[in-house]
């Protein structure tokens, strides 16, 4: 699959919401992490996630993406129910998660990063290993399509000499190369310098040109006006509420976080 098909695997489109999620409910022994949480997220739509720590959004994304079974509701993803058995099931349905982390191997280059696991293979003299000319040409043209502006040489080198929005924007192009079509985003702008930030709120708002759904998780209220088209505020495992940008303000928004 070329950078180009991964493109136009996400066409505009009015079949519905690419997920929806009723009732969601999650506990822990006697703690209710989530408590009946419903919503949803369009393609092309950026849904921001706000919350105070301990709100519920860490379980909320972790259940979308199949590290937690929800003890009540239902998940449903291009219209079908589903449950979601682990992380890689939701991979393999199209929805990628970006934790704050990233996942990257950092001793390894941008190629091999972005088929982290499932790595190409060619044989050369009878012997099978790896194409790294393949990778490191599917790196290029992924992150050239997203119009990212990592050098040449750079491509070459191990990701930890890249800087942490270069480094972000290799987990999202590797997102994208696999057919992301939702697209969980945990604090991406987090430790960034205010040029990367606004560089990967760039990256966002094209995403969105491409019909990708993507839910941003964030504390920062100035990145979550940015890019969002909704707010949803959970507090303590509910949903406090949902605002669209041009409706609401940073106040309301941070009353419905810690209530009152």
């Amino acid at each position: 699959m070329t950078a180009t098909e991964a493109t136009a695997a996400h066409p505009a489109t009015d079949e519905g919401p690419v997920l929806r999620c009723t009732d969601l409910s999650k506990r822990f022994g006697g703690v209710h992490a989530l408590e009946k949480v419903s919503f949803e997220v369009r393609r092309g739509e950026v849904l921001a996630l706000a919350g105070d720590n301990g709100a519920g959004k860490s379980t909320l994304i972790k259940t979308i993406s199949g590290v937690h079974r929800p003890d009540e509701g239902e998940i449903r993803y291009k219209g079908e129910r589903v449950v979601l058995d682990n992380p890689r099931h939701a991979r393999e349905i199209g929805i990628e998660t970006i934790y704050q982390d990233l996942a990257l191997a950092d001793n390894l280059d941008v190629g091999a990063n972005v088929f982290l696991g499932r790595e190409p293979t060619t044989r050369l003299f009878g012997l099978e290993r790896l194409d790294r000319p393949k990778m490191r040409a599917v790196a290029h043209d992924v992150l050239e399509t997203l119009d990212i502006d990592i050098p040449e040489r750079k491509l070459h080198e191990p990701v930890r000499n890249l800087s942490g929005g270069q480094r972000q924007a290799v987990a999202i192009g590797r997102a994208i190369y696999w057919n992301a079509e939702l697209l969980i985003m945990d604090e991406p702008t987090a430790a960034l310098g205010v040029p990367e930030q606004r560089k990967v709120k760039e990256l966002i708002l094209r995403l969105k040109t491409q019909n990708v759904a993507i839910i941003f998780i964030s504390h920062n209220l100035v990145d979550i006006f940015d890019v969002s088209d909704r707010i949803m505020v959970l507090r303590r495992g509910i949903k406090a509420g949902e605002r669209r940008p041009s409706e609401t303000d940073h106040n309301e928004v941070v009353r419905l976080m810690i209530g009152g």
